[in-house]
């Protein structure tokens, strides 16, 4: 007696992500975020505490300037970073018609990607929270 073979199950190609576009997706936003920190510390303390000892804290216009910059240039690399992560889902997601509240990873890329997703949204408004003193404190009002 013959018997039938199995039913093939459904299987859809799997769609290749570089890992560099993958990790550049997870962990840029996480980077800037410790990058901002790092740059606020080393610009604002290091030059008001300088200028304390020898009198009044002063601000210089140009360290305000380079903090604002460091500043925008990070928090676009954090937007590309989830840009490039929630793209990276989408490339692997299965579920096309899902939108992003309703997504499921079932593989290890896709969770990368979605993790990444999450972690650029979070970070990217710590970023924001993190730099917008910059345009409303002065620089060494912050420190004391």
């Amino acid at each position: 007696m013959p018997t039938e073979p199995a039913p093939a199950e459904p299987t859809t190609p799997q769609r290749r992500v570089s890992p560099k576009r993958l990790w550049f997706g997870f962990a840029a936003a996480f980077l800037c975020w410790f990058g901002l920190g790092i740059a606020d510390v080393m610009i604002t303390w290091r030059e008001c505490l300088h200028h304390e000892q020898f009198g009044n804290a002063s601000n210089h216009p140009g360290l305000l300037t380079l903090n604002i910059i460091i500043f925008l240039a990070l928090l676009t690399v954090s937007i590309i970073g989830g840009i490039l992560s929630y793209k990276n889902w989408r490339l692997l997601s299965d579920e096309k018609e899902k939108g992003i509240f309703h997504a499921e990873a079932e593989r290890s890329r896709e969770y990368i990607a979605m993790i990444g997703v999450i972690m650029s949204i979070t970070l990217t408004v710590g970023t924001i929270w993190f730099g917008i003193p910059l345009f409303i404190i002065q620089l060494c009002v912050r420190v004391r």
